[in-house]
């Protein structure tokens, strides 16, 4: 780098004095002209300022035309014409020999014409014989681009979107640079008048060879799969000249003087570079960017203009970049180019970490990289009883065998390893590829989860049955055997207020037996989140996952599940033997925290339209239970066909009924105790009172779907500073239209994904949900992850009808293995690698994902080539990978490969 600018400044000098003896023949060739046309001696007039640029502009628009040919092969460009003089603008004063005496000025104009003359004759020479090697290079190369064009369009697009993306990041940041720096960025995304727009295109055509040797230090770019090469995307623009160097520097009047010989140099500068064709196009996708950092240092008298402005419309200027950068996004498929996170919001935005105080320490350290894995210590099958479904958080055999008590549960919650593992799991015999949505709803193929206990216990009451080389679901369950759909449109008809896909969006299915409640629901405009323990009802949230329908491993035991409070609308139990009045109606409770005040709590259980006698004394003491927590008992109604019976309670939108009990039994939780704190935080049987502030979270209910999904909600105000440094309200918007962009322009087309093979969906580091809002017309459901080391923003993903969960991923995540069909990973293994060692990490992603699933990674380059790396020592097949300006993306799907050996 260092040795590069060396080079600039050396030929900043040299091209200076070259401009001034350019200067000097052309204006005695100017008084020779009016000389021969007039018998008196006339000193010609200074050229003026505007009618230079405005050649200038004229020609460079000309060459930009001639290179943004729709062919991919850039054609040559110009440096000069029989029109326009080889140098740039001069705005300074006359040369001392353009009032010499009349003799004078004849003798040196005669001896320089024939100067310039030869010159000219070798300069002409020089762009013929230039031409000739082009056209022949072009001819040579037009077959390798046919054959490649296909190969590379897709990735050249996903190339160009990413650069326009790194251009709106400096956007955003020149807005904070110190005020020296600021002019060079200020020009970015703002149009000039035409004059000075050609001036600032001469300028930036020519000074690209330094630049683009510099920009190229920080573009890695390989494509795999597609091209099997690697290829450089950023190169020095050396089919450009130098000329345009010292305007840069602020010496306009040095800019036009020069020598032939300057101006050979630069001719054979220009033709070695015009021999490689890709480095040009290269370039000349680089000039726009190129252009903008260069309109402050013009010239000193534009300078103090620009200045004075600035310092009078700064007001003004920003509201432009915001409107510009949102402009840019639009054009853009990696979007608005959003900031990292502000160093602001941390003080502003609570963390599940902050707020779960009994959160364990662990010991970080230093990411490893995939090498430290493979010297010695390779790739390696796990050796756990669980097999080819272990679940590390959950099959931790060491720790339950050291529990002291199994009453409440203790052995279906999380127990993790002190290390995490970074052995793989095994692959079912005879596993495939899953069966596409909405057919797996029905049927999935026997081996890839090969359990029958199930069928056998549950076959009769339609749970799912064994049906040749298929598992089949016919869609009932031990509460709706005729059906799902038949028991949701009973539950809409026993109360017309829950109307789902509307008011009720967002649900709890608790003991979801293989989700088929969750299942059907998506018909109605609703998800739900389907949860179940890990117990000798085998697989039953395996079967739902591999139906595709979203579910996760838990229990109700003794901490508190890991949402947010008051986030669902609906919480939904079909007779999940949850022992709902005891322990002073501890796990009732726990649903209460995260109802939302208005919401509904279902009950299809056998205590509500049964008389045995273990019923009746469930029902009594369900009902004063539920007297106490002030939930008011909606309706009870009886379903005809299934033959069962769902009461339906309400939650208070107010503390008035609190307030007025005889009894405080449950009692209110103390005034410092956090609702939203639920990361390890163990369960208590008390009662949080329901928020009366207008502006507070919960207050109101959200708007109906589907317009909740892009209304920033009513308790986002604008004095709190957003994730990205804006207001939150105007930060939500912005990070919405961010992944839009991002989702239409990349990931739809671009990027070797095929949607209709996608189903399940996680987003690893989710922020306000805007990855899963920009794919809400796909038939996709998003898991979105909020890291518990950032920003609490899960209740958002929940008030605009998304779901999500709290995770720490330096820890197993609670799921089977071969869940999920699409990783999303924005910028989350440069957060994760200062706590916890990145192997264990990819072998916690190559658990999740399916064979012929996708990982999405969007992060620092030094983080991408770390992330390449094991990837590709998994056996993963890497799509793409890109890095520009530190920033860079990885596309890669995983393989059926396992290692040979066992622990």
């Amino acid at each position: 780098m260092a040795f590069g600018r060396g080079r600039g400044n050396k030929r900043t000098s040299t091209s200076s004095y070259a401009s001034t003896i350019t200067m000097v023949i052309f204006v005695a060739l100017c008084v020779f002209g009016v000389w021969m046309l007039s018998s008196n001696s006339v000193i010609p007039p200074q050229i003026t300022q505007g009618s230079t640029r405005t050649a200038v502009a004229e020609t460079e628009r000309s060459d930009v035309s001639v290179s943004s040919n729709g062919n991919d092969e850039p054609e040559p460009t110009k440096q000069e014409s029989d029109e326009q003089p080889p140098f740039e603008d001069n705005p300074g004063k006359l040369p001392d020999d353009a009032v010499k005496s009349e003799d004078e000025q004849r003798k040196s104009a005669k001896e320089k014409s024939e100067t310039t003359s030869s010159t000219t004759q070798k300069q002409e020479t020089q762009q013929h014989d230039d031409k000739l090697s082009e056209e022949k290079e072009k001819d040579n190369g037009k077959e390798k681009e046919t054959v490649q064009e296909n190969e590379e369009g897709q990735m050249k697009k996903v190339v160009k979107e990413f650069e326009k993306e790194q251009k709106q990041q400096r956007d955003e940041d020149a807005g904070t640079q110190p005020k020296g720096t600021q002019g060079q960025e200020q020009g970015q995304g703002k149009e000039l008048p035409d004059v000075e727009q050609g001036n600032k295109q001469g300028q930036d055509v020519e000074q690209g060879t330094n630049k683009g040797q510099e920009q190229d230090s920080n573009t890695d770019v390989t494509f795999t799969d597609a091209t099997k090469q690697e290829q450089p995307m950023e190169t020095g623009q050396g089919d450009t000249s130098e000329n345009s160097k010292n305007e840069e520097n602020g010496q306009p009047e040095e800019q036009n003087s020069g020598n032939e010989e300057t101006g050979q140099q630069n001719e054979e500068k220009t033709a070695v570079s015009e021999e490689n064709g890709k480095e040009e196009k290269s370039m000349k996708d680089e000039n726009g960017q190129q252009e903008e950092h260069t309109t402050a240092e013009d010239e000193s008298g534009n300078k103090e203009e620009e200045s004075t402005s600035k310092d009078e419309n700064t007001e003004q200027q920003e509201e432009r970049k915001d409107e510009k950068r949102h402009e840019g996004s639009e054009a853009s498929g990696f979007g608005s180019g959003i900031p990292k996170e502000s160093a602001e919001s941390q003080k502003s935005w609570k963390s599940q970490a902050t707020e779960s105080k009994d959160e364990k320490q662990r010991q970080t350290s230093e990411s490893n990289t995939v090498e430290s894995i493979m010297d010695g210590n390779a790739w390696v099958l796990c050796n756990a009883t669980a097999g080819t479904d272990y679940i590390p958080c959950l099959d931790n055999e060491e720790a339950i065998m050291k529990l002291r008590s199994r009453r409440h549960f203790e052995h279906r919650e999380r127990h993790c390893p002190e290390d995490p593992p970074t052995c793989l799991v095994p692959l079912p015999e005879g596993y495939k590829e899953s069966i596409k949505w909405p057919e797996s709803r029905d049927k999935i193929w026997y081996h890839n989860v090969p359990h029958t206990k199930l069928a056998e216990v549950k076959g009769h009451q339609n749970w799912v049955k064994v049906t040749g080389e298929f598992l089949t679901f016919p869609g009932g369950g031990t509460q709706f055997i005729h059906g799902a759909l038949h028991y949701i449109d009973f539950l809409q008809q026993s109360l017309k207020n829950i109307a789902w896909g509307k008011r009720t969006r967002v649900i709890l299915d608790v003991g979801c037996g293989v989700a088929s409640f969750g299942g059907f629901l998506f018909e109605r405009d609703v998800i739900a989140m389907s949860l179940a323990p890990k117990d000798e009802h085998e697989a039953q949230v395996q079967f739902a996952l591999e139906r595709k329908i979203p579910a996760i491993s838990a229990v109700m035991g003794s901490k508190r599940l890991p949402f947010p409070s008051r986030v669902f609308d609906l919480i939904h139990c079909a007779r999940c033997r949850v022992p709902w009045h005891n322990e002073g109606g501890m796990l009732l409770l726990e649903l209460n925290r995260m109802l939302r005040p208005g919401g509904y709590f279902v009950w299809s259980a056998t205590p509500v339209y049964q008389k045995l006698e273990e019923d009746v004394q469930i029902w009594k003491e369900m009902s004063a239970l539920t007297k106490s927590l002030c939930w008011e008992l909606v309706t009870i109604n009886k379903d005809k066909l299934n033959g069962v019976g769902a009461a339906i309670y309400q939650k208070p939108v107010t503390n008035e009924c609190y307030e007025k009990r005889k009894h405080n039994k449950p009692p209110l939780c103390k005034n410092n105790d956090d609702a939203n704190a639920a990361w390890y935080v163990p369960l208590q049987a008390c009662m949080h009172k329901v928020p009366t502030n207008v502006v507070e979270r919960g207050s109101k209910w959200p708007v109906n779907w589907p317009r909740r999904l892009q209304t920033p909600p009513y308790w986002l105000n604008s004095s709190q500073m957003g994730i990205y440094g804006k207001p939150a309200p105007r930060d939500f918007t912005t990070d919405y239209e961010h992944w839009k962009h991002v989702v239409s322009k990349v990931y739809m087309n671009e990027i070797g994904i095929s949607w209709s093979n996608v189903r399940n969906v996680m987003d690893m580091r989710a922020v306000y949900g805007g990855f899963a809002a920009a794919l809400k017309d796909l038939q996709v459901w998003v898991m979105n992850v909020v890291n518990i080391n950032s920003p609490d923003t899960l209740p958002i993903i929940y008030e605009r009808g998304l779901f999500g969960i709290y995770h720490d991923w330096c820890e197993s995540f609670s799921t089977y293995p071969r869940s999920y069909d699409l990783l999303h990973a924005d910028h989350l293994f440069s957060k994760l690698r200062t706590r916890c060692n990145l192997v264990p990490v990819m072998a916690e992603v190559d658990r999740i994902v399916r064979p012929g699933g996708k990982l999405i990674v969007r992060d620092e380059s030094n983080v991408i080539r770390e992330v390449e790396n094991m990837l590709k020592s998994l056996h993963w097949d890497v799509h793409l990978t890109f890095s520009k300006h530190q920033e860079g993306i990885l596309s890669a799907q995983k393989g059926f490969w396992r290692p040979e050996t066992s622990q």
